[in-house]
């Protein structure tokens, strides 16, 4: 029964989970960013922290002590990304919106060219399209675009949980004892 009872209780996360990342994608996105900023702060801090703990070791020493920049620079960093997610997502986003259109670019003109030489069927000119589209999508409304895959992440989540709910009601296992009545007696053989 326990084990019936934790795996209810993960479903029932996952389409929570899932309901949030549906409804407030941008919060997700947001989230994600202040994380990433996290990962950069706090490595940089625990380097100027020591550099600052062992300079006084070390001249006593004699060693010169070289000042931690990349330690003072991913501390800053995570700070300004914990503090700004939102410019680093529209920034993000213009990056990949510009590579996309400029692959769906290259891939049309590389299709172009191999017309001289081989015959290129039309439905291959669909996909550089697409991917072109996508980066003009991306481009004129980045911070939707962003949202997308948090959105598709949730949707999964939901239906995740919901087949996992139907599948721990539907198919959970019998595990009662068989009364004795049911049970008959193996008849042992003559020879």
């Amino acid at each position: 029964m326990k084990s019936l009872n934790y795996a209810l209780v993960s479903s029932l996360c996952a389409l929570v989970i899932g309901v949030l990342l549906v409804v407030w994608p941008d919060m997700a996105v947001n989230y994600l960013v202040i994380t990433v900023g996290v990962l950069f702060l706090i490595p940089g801090l625990v380097g100027v922290f020591s550099y600052f703990s062992s300079v006084q070791k070390r001249r006593r020493e004699g060693v010169r002590a070289i000042f931690p920049v990349v330690a003072l620079g991913s501390a800053l960093f995570g700070i300004w990304l914990v503090l700004m997610p939102a410019f680093f997502v529209t920034i993000f986003m213009y990056v990949l919106g510009v590579l996309l259109l400029l692959g769906g670019l290259s891939q049309l003109s590389e299709f172009v060219a191999a017309r001289s030489y081989v015959r290129v069927p039309a439905g291959m000119y669909v996909f550089p399209v697409l991917v072109m589209a996508a980066g003009l999508v991306v481009l004129f409304n980045p911070f939707e675009a962003a949202m997308l895959p948090f959105m598709v992440l949730g949707v999964s989540f939901i239906v995740y949980s919901l087949i996992d709910i139907v599948r721990l009601v539907r198919f959970r296992r019998k595990t009662a004892v068989p009364d004795i009545q049911d049970v008959t007696p193996i008849e042992e053989t003559k020879e």
